[in-house]
């Protein structure tokens, strides 16, 4: 399951980033596949969570309290997604205000 969520995010990206200079496209393909494990990660560990909760609570003690180490993991990974994210973002725009430019060029 974890391998077609894969394939699945990383087909949308790639159509996302269809359109962007040959060249920047090479560059951001592994960001892409980072990015695309990462969400399968996250999509399998938010499945586990939803069974066993983020904080395990001692069962005679409430004031006893453990994170699980999956909502650790789940959180290392929404960073790190994040920061991926809006690095592909800032080359899409990038990328757009140079066609833009291009595109005011015919008019000069």
């Amino acid at each position: 399951m974890k391998k077609d969520e894969f394939n699945k995010e990383l087909e949308r990206l790639r159509e996302i980033f269809a359109k962007i200079d040959p060249e920047k496209a090479d560059l951001v393909d592994g960001l892409l596949h980072d990015a695309a494990f990462l969400k399968a990660e996250n999509s399998a560990l938010r499945e586990v969570l939803a069974q066993t909760g983020t904080v395990k609570v001692h069962p005679t003690n409430p004031d006893l309290q453990k994170p699980v180490e999956a909502a650790r993991q789940y959180l290392k990974n929404v960073n790190s997604y994040s920061v991926i994210v809006k690095t592909l973002n800032g080359i899409l725009n990038k990328n757009m205000l140079e066609e833009d430019d291009d595109d005011l060029g015919e008019f000069e």
